[in-house]
């Protein structure tokens, strides 16, 4: 794998970062803001919207610049949004300064799946998207409970700040490692349009949103079922959260190594043995070593299904795949959100903590549905003598092979 690959997982790791690490510091901001828990929640909010709607964004603004020089303006707006949280006076100024870090997140996935994808020969693709991910899932295991520790600590404005930080080395690696790759000539913005014509991409995307809701939805309500029902301490959850991104290390590489040996069989296994996990925590959820070897699977899982989704959002994409690449990653937060609301409806119906496991495990088992569907489609398409997406986009093809 080139050292590229190295530079990119760099600032995978600081998004990753923080993306999570807010929701381990709360208290701390919520009081030295003087406004309310739920108000500091906003935060959490904020950047999730900032994902959904600023990946296609900064991906259209980008359109007509290099991708190398697109990641380091990326990484640019990374590093003054996680300054602005460090030095906010006031709430409203934080919020913001959490919506302008959010706006590289989607843009910076997507647009780095694409080059990290074209760093490599075809048959490793998928494993070079997860090389690149797996600065995103290292961050769960260090750079979270590392930045709580220090915030709680040292002051939250103190982790924005090394947070920003871990920005300026990402933007030295991408600078100095990433090649300087083409332009693909005669691409435009009705080119990348055109992907979402593309009816395996928008299964793909579905499948995103579904899948890793999955997942969400379990985990966004980990902390009341861990203490609650598995009987835990509440000192426990920081280090359940460490085997959870353990796991989701451990999916990811997995996910990449197989998804380029046989993508759609490893989305069959990975979505439907998270259904039947995700269904098995309502049980498992009241033993605590069950429950801790669960939450480990359900991060394994979930996050096997990351590099295959990508990499088939990108083999579909029809040689303009940056920007559908991008939006790819803010189905991810969709989902996120959706299933996030759809767990605390259960919960507030009086159905228990455990209930967000059901709606996970049904969610991850409509992404299994949608995958069959997928297979189903490209082999009427195949048999039909349909033109199938070439695996290897053009643009790919252009790029520097190291």
């Amino acid at each position: 794998m080139p050292l590229a690959l190295l530079a990119l997982a760099i600032g995978a790791f600081g998004i990753g970062t923080t993306e999570f690490v807010i929701m381990g510091l709360l208290p701390e901001v919520a009081s030295d803001y003087g406004v309310s828990i739920p108000t500091a929640g906003y935060l959490v909010t904020g950047y999730a919207l900032g994902v959904m709607f600023g990946a296609p964004l900064m991906t259209v603004l980008g359109t007509r610049v290099p991708r190398k020089r697109m990641l380091m303006l990326l990484m640019g707006l990374f590093i003054v949004g996680n300054l602005l949280s460090a030095l906010a006076p006031v709430f409203p100024v934080m919020l913001i300064g959490r919506v302008v870090a959010s706006l590289a997140h989607g843009a910076f996935f997507g647009i780095g799946s694409v080059v990290a994808a074209g760093l490599v020969a075809p048959h490793k693709k998928a494993g070079a998207i997860a090389m690149m991910f797996t600065g995103l899932t290292v961050a769960n295991v260090v750079g979270v409970p590392l930045g709580t520790l220090i915030g709680q600590t040292a002051g939250w404005r103190v982790t924005f700040a090394v947070v920003a930080v871990l920005g300026v080395v990402g933007l030295a690696g991408v600078a100095k490692l990433v090649p300087d790759v083409p332009r693909a000539e005669g691409v435009r913005l009705r080119h990348e349009m055109a992907a979402f014509k593309n009816a395996q991409v928008l299964l793909a995307m579905a499948m995103t949103v579904l899948g890793f809701g999955g997942v969400f939805a379990a985990i966004t309500y980990i902390a009341p079922m861990m203490t609650h029902v598995a009987g835990f301490a509440d000192g426990s959850v920081t280090w359940l959260l460490v085997l959870f991104g353990l796991g989701m290390v451990g999916g990811n590489l997995v996910g990449g190594r197989f998804a380029d040996r046989a993508l759609m069989p490893m989305l069959y296994i990975s979505l439907g043995a998270l259904s039947v996990v995700l269904a098995l925590f309502t049980l498992t959820a009241h033993d605590k070593t069950a429950s801790a070897v669960t939450v480990v699977l359900i991060g394994a899982l979930g996050f096997a299904t990351v590099p295959p989704l990508q990499k088939r959002v990108l083999d579909h994409a029809h040689g303009a795949p940056t920007l559908a690449s991008a939006v790819n990653i803010g189905a991810f937060n969709l989902g996120n959100a959706l299933s996030a609301w759809l767990g605390g409806v259960v919960i507030a119906a009086g159905y228990g903590y455990t209930a967000p496991n059901w709606v996970g495990a049904v969610l991850a088992a409509a992404a299994l549905v949608l995958a069959v569907l997928s297979a189903a489609l490209e082999r009427r398409g195949s048999a039909s003598g349909t033109v199938v997406a070439d695996s290897v986009p053009t643009e790919q093809r252009a790029a520097v092979h190291h």
